[in-house]
């Protein structure tokens, strides 16, 4: 009979060996996912009630492919699981992956909105480090990837400063596709004034969040297909899916513009502000779908 008692001398000396195995304490297993789930459960609970009924920041609304992303994650690491529980931590990955669980559960103390959010997939890091090495990071790495990508943080607050020169162009073009369709349009910077009314392209209408979305999505596309493993053609989708969210972006500007200009605040408000946006998102995505399913069925060796 395989004796289960636990002596904490034999453990930290078992960890700092590296001789630890987490199916010797199978309890263990079971008590950290417990508190992982204490811990973490509510919280993805709150970014997936901010993502359906936007009560969460603007900035975090820009991470609603999570919704897709994460349960994708967690599919394809079930999908790994043979391989990955078969691995071992080595000594040396062991105490790195604890480090990196100490710096999580110090972030998740914190209490503060930005660090506790962060603390989720730096915690997933640091245990999968500590109990099954890089090996079984680099088995789950895109799962991970995934993860922290859809992972709520500032970056968009950062990155909306540096968008005046796309938020021009596309007031710029939006006004030139209204003057050729016989519009009084004129455009200022970033302003575009139909029939006396001002319409912004401001920074949060620029598309970055669209392009965020369709660049997540475009990576999960790529995996869905395998044809991932073409690195020349990864980098040629991401960069298309980019330009046909600027393209589609430019067009939403151009018909919002109509709609105020003409005083159909009712369909103005319904593409703004309501599910005519998430419609126009939707359209946005389906495109990518058929384009790569294109590609796909292209690169597919005839048989």
């Amino acid at each position: 009979m395989r004796d289960l008692s636990f002596n904490p001398r034999s453990f930290f000396n078992d960890k700092l060996n590296g001789k630890f195995n987490a199916k010797q304490f199978p309890w263990i297993t079971g008590a950290i996912a417990l508190i992982l789930s204490l811990m973490y459960v509510p919280l993805l609970a709150h970014w997936v009630h901010g993502w359906l009924f936007k009560s969460i920041s603007i900035e975090h609304e820009y991470f609603s492919h999570g919704m897709i992303g994460i349960p994708f994650a967690m599919y394809l690491a079930w999908q790994s699981r043979s391989k990955f529980m078969s691995l071992t931590a080595s000594g040396r990955d062991q105490l790195l992956g604890t480090a990196v669980c100490a710096i999580a559960g110090i972030l998740y103390l914190s209490n503060l909105a930005e660090p506790v959010n962060l603390s989720l997939p730096l915690m997933l890091t640091g245990g999968i480090l500590t109990f099954k090495g890089r090996v079984g990071l680099r088995i789950l790495g895109f799962p991970m990837l995934l993860l922290w990508l859809a992972t709520p943080n500032e970056l968009p607050y950062l990155v909306a400063p540096f968008t005046a020169p796309l938020q021009i162009l596309i007031a710029n073009i939006a006004g030139i596709i209204l003057k050729l369709l016989g519009f009084p349009v004129t455009v200022d910077q970033f302003y575009i004034y139909l029939n006396g009314r001002q319409v912004e392209v401001a920074p949060y209408c620029a598309g970055l969040k669209m392009m965020f979305t369709s660049v997540y999505i475009a990576l999960l596309l790529l995996n869905w297909t395998g044809l991932d493993q073409r690195r020349k053609f990864v980098l040629f989708f991401i960069s298309c899916a980019a330009g046909l969210s600027v393209v589609g972006n430019i067009i939403r500007n151009t018909i919002l513009t109509y709609f105020h200009g003409t005083g159909q605040d009712a369909l103005f408000v319904w593409l703004h502000d309501s599910w005519g946006g998430d419609l126009y998102s939707a359209g946005l995505l389906g495109i990518l779908v058929w384009w790569i399913g294109k590609f796909e069925s292209r690169f597919q060796p005839s048989s």
